[in-house]
């Protein structure tokens, strides 16, 4: 199984400056690599609640914070409802948020979800369980079921494809001789469909419409949109809210709240400019490449 590598690790951690007594919530338990850092550096003394859609990610994350003992209530949900997931706990307001807006190694590695263009898997996308309520369509559906131009709104507005009509238009060729099942089908269609200069890039022909089918599957920016206002809501004056976001139409949604509310004088931005990974990180962990991380304090 493959080891998630959390992005921005130590700066989110560092910069959210967490206190001995915090009730810190971890919106996107994901690896939980961050709940880890927390529960290495504070113990028992910061209460953790760990927030995932996804039962798996917070099995494999129990497993590895058990050795540190640490104090976690474990919740399956989203972390747009953490308003109510915090009532549910009987907790009012909490010091410190974290949401990291990115799938994790495990999710593209191991999930069988067809996040990843380079496995044959089936075309599902959705960041939650199985069965899961929250997962009102899958990517398959998209591909199979909806029209030309709702598939090329999405590519376009989701993906900023630049060949989302010529890639729309080979979906629905394609669907009219047999349903599109699997990851490879569409990537087969994504490279017939653009021209070959297109697939020798740095970045892989495919990779803008699978960002685009799984936000659309995971109702991913008004996820983002909610996530904020819910958690600005709960958070304690003086609480800190930290962003962790992989491409630019979600660091614009970010950049804009947060820009809000500072100019409305219920807060400070902590990051003025976004902090971005490392060189070394990079090289170590090539996925981080276009993470921001940027944070807000509460007045």
């Amino acid at each position: 199984m493959v080891v998630h590598k959390s992005v921005l690790l130590h700066e989110a951690i560092d910069k959210l400056d967490i206190k001995n007594g915090d009730i810190f919530v971890d919106g996107t338990l994901g690896g939980g690599g961050h709940s880890e850092e927390v529960a290495k550096r504070f113990g028992k003394n910061v209460n953790i609640i760990a927030i995932d859609l996804d039962l798996d990610a917070i099995e494999r994350s129990k497993k590895r914070l058990n050795n540190l003992d640490p104090d976690v209530h474990y919740v399956q949900g989203s972390f747009r409802d953490i308003d109510q997931i915090c009532a549910t706990l009987g907790v009012k307001q909490v010091d410190r948020i974290l949401l990291d807006i990115g799938l994790s190694s495990n999710q593209f590695e191991d999930s069988g979800r067809g996040f990843s263009f380079q496995k044959d898997e089936p075309l599902n996308m959705s960041f939650g369980s199985t069965g899961s309520p929250q997962t009102k369509f899958t990517a398959r559906e998209i591909v199979n079921e909806w029209d030309e131009e709702n598939i090329e709104a999405i590519l376009k507005g989701y993906g900023e494809e630049q060949f989302s009509w010529k890639i729309a238009k080979a979906i629905e060729a394609r669907r009219k001789e047999k349903p599109i099942e699997t990851t490879f089908e569409l990537v087969e269609i994504i490279k017939i469909a653009t021209p070959k200069w297109y697939h020798t890039r740095r970045i892989h022909p495919a990779t803008k419409t699978f960002q685009a089918l799984r936000i659309a599957v995971n109702d991913e920016l008004e996820s983002l949109k909610d996530g904020l206002k819910h958690g600005f809501e709960v958070l304690k004056p003086h609480g800190r809210l930290a962003i962790i976001s992989f491409h630019s139409l979600e660091d614009r949604i970010v950049k804009q709240f947060f820009k809000d509310k500072e100019d409305k004088d219920l807060g400070k931005r902590i990051t003025k400019k976004p902090i971005i990974p490392t060189d070394e990180e990079i090289k170590e962990n090539p996925r981080s490449r276009s993470a921001k991380l940027r944070i807000f304090e509460k007045n």
